[in-house]
């Protein structure tokens, strides 16, 4: 069940990211908006400035040209009042007329941090008295009891950071408690689906978020297990019905062979009979090597063929095939060369001993059946890493690409020529499969170096 975990480390992991992104943008939509709307200082420049530009003339004060223009533009008038006598020295020609032109020094106070008549002014000094600019209604907002603890002040970053931490916390476990009835209901799930590919039977709890999922997954698990259980059962007929014609057809087979074999003896028949007789024969033997190949082959197919396995060495089971070929090759049509090197004398294997004979015997007939006029077959055992490889080659016929891959990949291959006495069948590659499969290895089929067929049986060493 890793994948739980790594799916609430994404959730948590997207949760993060969403936070963190979410509160950058914040903060920087903030800063946007607090640059875009702060005075950042400019309206007591501005007044700062006004009152440096206050110029004394012979008729008395005047506000620099340049400065009144830029005040005027912005709908901004201006007030001079004297340090000593408090007393307007002069003013802007757009003052409004509720703007009182007395002032006390409370009036003055009032003025400096807060509004005259609603207008938000900001002050400015002089060397003779106190520039004061009324800019427009609701232009500015004032606070006008700036009045902060200083240690709260000083801890500021400390305070934001852990209000921030206890916001991004509350967050994630709201986000962790809505979501968790959804990850309780993810576990069953997940572990139901690894369930479906091993053909277990997954009964799941039909409830909760993903209720409609876990019934699919329940009724998708009750249609593999019936289908399991009617292949099983088409299996086991078909197992069955193999050895059931397999049992009955010896029996008959071996009276034809037995007669069969006698009228070949008999000397009162013609050499033309005598003929047909040999066919008879010989197509019967034929007959009776492929029903036990059959036989086998659903065996080894269904597990039904018991294994006898102990430790062999395998160049020796291999020699003695080789052995037995070679001297069973009265006509010399197919002679066998021993390519093992000579310093391997012993390669282990758990095996049984009958069907390793017996795949290298199906290697070496195969090579003989498809190569009717004689090849010479190369039989070779090596240890590569952890396996024991078995070679048999020839340097016959061999087979082109599109041959190959057909016996390569298809269960079952069967070849039937035009003519009748030559028919052959890809039983016998196909219990090679089975047999190195049963033992843990695998064969592989292919063209050998010399020219020919070649097959490779891997096992597993000891």
């Amino acid at each position: 069940m890793k994948s739980i975990p790594k799916l609430i480390r994404r959730f948590v992991g997207i949760l993060v990211v969403s936070l963190f992104l979410f509160t950058a943008l914040n903060i920087v939509l903030l800063a946007f908006q607090a640059t875009r709307y702060s005075t950042s200082g400019g309206t007591w420049s501005a007044a700062q400035k006004a009152a440096d530009g206050m110029i004394m003339g012979g008729d008395g004060y005047i506000l620099s040209p340049d400065i009144q223009e830029e005040l005027q533009e912005k709908n901004i008038w201006a007030l001079y009042i004297d340090n000593t006598s408090l007393e307007i020295l002069w003013h802007s020609a757009n003052l409004p007329a509720e703007i009182p032109l007395e002032y006390t020094a409370s009036d003055i106070a009032n003025l400096t941090r807060g509004y005259v008549q609603d207008y938000p002014t900001f002050t400015g000094t002089g060397k003779d008295g106190l520039m004061v600019l009324g800019y427009p209604r609701e232009s500015y907002w004032k606070h006008m009891y700036p009045s902060w603890d200083f240690q709260m002040i000083a801890n500021a970053p400390r305070i934001i950071l852990i209000t921030l931490g206890a916001n991004l916390l509350l967050v994630l476990l709201i986000y962790i408690g809505a979501n968790m009835g959804l990850l309780r209901s993810v576990g069953p799930i997940v572990e139901g689906i690894q369930k479906l590919p091993l053909e277990e039977h997954v009964v799941l709890k039909e409830k909760g978020l993903l209720s409609e999922l876990a019934k699919n997954i329940n009724r998708t698990s009750e249609i593999l297990q019936s289908q399991k259980y009617q292949i099983l059962k088409k299996d086991a007929a078909r197992a069955n019905w193999i050895a059931g014609v397999s049992h009955d057809i010896r029996t008959p087979l071996s009276m034809v062979m037995g007669y069969a074999g006698q009228l070949e003896q008999s000397p009162n028949i013609t050499e033309t009979d005598r003929r047909k007789v040999s066919v008879i024969l010989s197509q019967s033997r034929r007959m009776k090597n492929l029903i036990n190949d059959l036989n086998l082959a659903s065996k080894l197919e269904y597990n039904m063929q018991p294994l006898c396995v102990k430790p062999e060495n395998i160049v020796a089971l291999v020699r003695q095939v080789a052995v037995d070929f070679i001297n069973n090759d009265i006509e010399g049509k197919y002679p066998v060369e021993w390519e093992t090197d000579e310093n391997l004398a012993v390669c282990m294997v758990q095996a049984d001993r009958e069907l390793i004979k017996r795949a290298v015997s199906n290697l070496i007939q195969n090579s003989m059946n498809h190569n009717e006029n004689g090849c010479t077959i190369y039989i070779s055992v090596k240890k590569e890493g952890a396996d024991c490889i078995i070679s048999v080659e020839d340097n016959g016929a061999g087979a082109a690409p599109e041959q190959l891959e057909k016996l390569e990949k298809a269960p079952h291959y069967m070849m039937c020529d035009t003519n009748a006495g030559e028919q052959r069948h890809g039983l016998g590659l196909l219990i090679v499969k089975q047999i190195a499969d049963s033992h843990g290895g695998k064969a592989k089929i292919g063209s050998g170096q010399h020219g020919g067929f070649g097959v490779e049986i891997s096992l597993p060493c000891i």
